[in-house]
C-alpha cells in the first residue's frame, strides 16, 4: 500500500515491506537530523564560496577604468599598424660596441619593433664606418631591459647570447641603475623627495595593483604571490616652476612611505603639473605608473592609471613617462657606463 509521509508529503510505493526502514522518531532525532542537514548545507556552501574573499590580499589601489580599456586597445592598434613602417635611425644610438648598442626609444613604439629594427640599423653603421660586411660576425640580439610601449627613453640591446646572460643577471641583482622622468598632473605634493614601498601584483581580473607591504609573499589569484615594490621621488618642478637638476645619489632613509591602507586623494583639489624623477629599487610591471598613482599625481596620459588624457584643450595619446639614464658595469669589460638618452619634448617644455 502507499505511504504517506507527514515530514514530507509524497505517497511512496515501497518494493519491501515498511516495517525493515523505519524506526521510532523522536524530537531529539528530528532535532538532529535538521542541524546535520544544515551543517552539510553549510559545508557545501563554504566549499562554493571563493576563497578569494577569505584569503587574497585586498587591492589598494583603484580598478581599472572600464573606459580606459577602449582606450588602451585604440593605441595597441595604432602602435601596430606603424610597425612596419618604423626605423631606428643613426641618431637614436646612445652608445654601441662590439657586444651591445644603447638607443632612445621613442613613445608609441613596442620594444619587439625595436628589436626588429635594429639589424637594419646595424648593417648602416656597420657600412658607414667603412668595414667589410663580410668580415663581421652577424650579433645574436636580445632586449636586456623592456620599457612600455609609451615610455620613450633608454633601452639596451645585446649582441651575444653571454653578454645578454649577464646582463640579465645584473637587472636580477639589482646593480643597474635607472632614472625616469614623468610628467604627473594632481595637487603639488607637500614632499620634495620620498620613497614608497608597497607590494605589488595581479588583482582577480588580471590588472597590476598596489598591495600593502605587509602582503608581500601572499597568494594572489592564478598562483603567483605579492612582489615587494620600492620607488624613489624627487620634484624637479611644479607648472614650470623648479629647475631641472643632474641624476644623483639619492638618500632614501628620510622620507619614507610604507603602504598599508588606501591612500585618500582629494579629487576636488586644483590640479597642478608636476615633474619628477623617479628611480625605481625594483623592476615590477608598471612600477613608476602605479606608485605615481597612488601618491595621488598620475602621470598625464595614463589612462589605466587614472592620468587625465585631456589637459588645457588638448588630448594625450600616452603617458609622458620617459627613461632618462640607465648606469650599469660593462657585462664584459667591466667599466662603469651611463647611458644618457634627450629629454622628449613635453619634458623641455616644462623646465
Amino acid at each position: 500500500m502507499p505511504f504517506y509521509s507527514p515530514l514530507n508529503p509524497i505517497l511512496f510505493f515501497p518494493s519491501k515491506p515498511f516495517f525493515k526502514l523505519t524506526k521510532t522518531l523522536t524530537f531529539s532525532t528530528l532535532q538532529s537530523t535538521n542541524m546535520s542537514a544544515s551543517q552539510d548545507s553549510m559545508n557545501a556552501t563554504s566549499l562554493n564560496t571563493p576563497i578569494n574573499l577569505q584569503n587574497y590580499p585586498i587591492p589598494l589601489s583603484p580598478p581599472l577604468n572600464p573606459l580606459s580599456k577602449e582606450m588602451e586597445l585604440a593605441r595597441a592598434m595604432s602602435a601596430s599598424s606603424r610597425s612596419s613602417l618604423f626605423a631606428l635611425s643613426k641618431s637614436d644610438v646612445l652608445y654601441q660596441d662590439q657586444w651591445l648598442i644603447a638607443v632612445n626609444k621613442p613613445q608609441g613604439v613596442y620594444c619587439e619593433t625595436v628589436l626588429d629594427s635594429a639589424p637594419q640599423l646595424l648593417d648602416c653603421l656597420v657600412e658607414s664606418s667603412g668595414l667589410d660586411e663580410g668580415t663581421v660576425a652577424r650579433p645574436e640580439l636580445h632586449l636586456a631591459n623592456r620599457l612600455d610601449r609609451d615610455t620613450s627613453g633608454v633601452m639596451v640591446i645585446t649582441k651575444l647570447h653571454k653578454v645578454a646572460s649577464k646582463l640579465v643577471k645584473a637587472f636580477t641583482d639589482h646593480k643597474v641603475r635607472k632614472t625616469y622622468i614623468a610628467l604627473c598632473i594632481g595637487s603639488a605634493p607637500k614632499w620634495e623627495k620620498i620613497t614608497i614601498k608597497s607590494g605589488h601584483g595581479r588583482s582577480k581580473f588580471g590588472a597590476f595593483r598596489v598591495y600593502a607591504a605587509s602582503d608581500v609573499g601572499r597568494s594572489l589569484p592564478g598562483g603567483s604571490t605579492v612582489k615587494d615594490m620600492e620607488t624613489s621621488f624627487e620634484v624637479l618642478s611644479i607648472n614650470g616652476q623648479g629647475s631641472f637638476r643632474e641624476p644623483s645619489e639619492f638618500n632614501s632613509d628620510k622620507n619614507i612611505l610604507v603602504v598599508e591602507e588606501k591612500a585618500v586623494i582629494d579629487t576636488d583639489a586644483k590640479k597642478d603639473e608636476i615633474l619628477v624623477r623617479a628611480i625605481p629599487r625594483s623592476g615590477r610591471t608598471h612600477q613608476i605608473r602605479l606608485h605615481c598613482q597612488y601618491l595621488g599625481i598620475p602621470i598625464r596620459g595614463d589612462v589605466k592609471y587614472e592620468g587625465v588624457c585631456e589637459w588645457k584643450g588638448r588630448t594625450y595619446d600616452g603617458h609622458e613617462l620617459h627613461a632618462e639614464s640607465l648606469s650599469l658595469e660593462h657585462p664584459v669589460t667591466g667599466q662603469p657606463l651611463m647611458f644618457r638618452a634627450p629629454l622628449p619634448v613635453w619634458a623641455t617644455q616644462i623646465v
